[in-house]
């Protein structure tokens, strides 16, 4: 008998007939966004999931479907998911690394130049019939080449950034991170390890590429913001939460910095009200790996993960290996 599992997002069609080789499978193919309740019910009598940033998984929901093996995340984070309850309960997890790296330093890297170049304000401006002549300054944001950018968080995507700045537009690459970069690896990179302190002071466009964990919820907040130039520039491609949203609508309102990037916040789908009445950010809609050949990848992992160990008992991305059982 074929093992169950519920897949619990639309999904590409092709994912899901190669899952039905292997699996009895549940699919939402109507999108539906359910309730922790409904998951709960959904879950049951299944051995793995096919999990997206919006499904929590936690000790609560484990104790309910004793029955489940895997969570496969089709994405790279995975702060919906409490790690030390599943291990705890013997549930594998996994994600999908690698498979979005460049694309999401090409967002990355975009939405910095969105921001200091003004796109999103100017083409407002545009659209509502406001454009009649030229003005010398008129729109006129800051330079990102020969500039410095300022990197939180090194770990591949980060990286990735790095070398599109260093070695594409001349700038001045600098970083933080938990752990220090070999030398090899930050000559590759162009870049040089600060403090955070040191970052926040230096940076002219500062981008946050690390994982959400509670240590670094609001690692960018007030006392963070203040020290920035009022020139510079912020960005978050990483996660919700890692910034303070309330305060950095305050920072944009003042004047403390001048521009952000967003395309993360805290409680998304919801954005934090004040951030949607500040001209000076740019806000999409938490696409930074949305290109259909990376989300093809990111979906075909997740699914190769379920496949790999329901069926063979050997998972390609696991996040806590010491669940699986030899």
């Amino acid at each position: 008998m074929k093992p169950s599992i519920l897949v619990a997002r639309a999904v590409f069609p092709q994912i899901l007939t190669q899952l039905a080789q292997h699996f009895e499978v549940t699919s939402n193919q109507e999108d539906v966004i359910w309730s922790a309740s409904e998951l709960m019910h959904k879950l049951q009598g299944k051995q793995g999931v096919f999990t997206t940033g919006s499904q929590r998984i936690d000790a609560e929901l484990l104790a309910a479907c004793p029955e489940l093996k895997i969570c496969a995340n089709m994405a790279v984070g995975y702060n919906n998911f409490d790690l030390d309850a599943m291990t705890a309960a013997g549930v594998l997890a996994t994600n999908t690394p690698d498979v979005l790296t460049e694309t999401t330093a090409d967002f990355g890297f975009a939405l910095i130049m969105a921001t200091a170049r003004r796109m999103a304000e100017s083409e407002h401006f545009l659209r509502a019939g406001l454009w009649n002549s030229w003005r010398y300054d008129m729109f006129a944001g800051s330079d990102v080449h020969g500039s410095t950018l300022g990197i939180l968080g090194m770990g591949r995507i980060g990286q990735a950034i790095a070398k599109r700045g260093a070695h594409g537009f001349g700038m001045k690459v600098v970083y933080h991170n938990r752990s220090r970069l070999d030398a090899a690896l930050e000559a590759a990179c162009g870049a040089s390890y600060v403090s955070k302190s040191e970052l926040l002071q230096q940076a002219d466009h500062l981008i946050l590429v690390l994982p959400y964990s509670p240590e670094a919820h609001h690692a960018i907040g007030a006392a963070e913001l203040a020290q920035m130039k009022p020139t510079a520039t912020l960005v978050n491609i990483a996660r919700g939460g890692i910034v303070d949203d309330a305060a950095l609508a305050d920072a944009l309102k003042n004047g403390t910095i001048a521009a952000a990037g967003l395309d993360v916040f805290e409680g998304e789908p919801k954005v934090h009200p004040d951030l949607l009445t500040v001209p000076n950010v740019v806000l999409t809609p938490h696409i930074a790996s949305a290109t259909m050949p990376t989300r093809l990848a990111m979906a075909q992992l997740a699914a190769d993960n379920l496949i790999a160990y329901l069926v063979h008992g050997k998972p390609l991305t696991p996040l806590n290996p010491q669940v699986v059982t030899v």
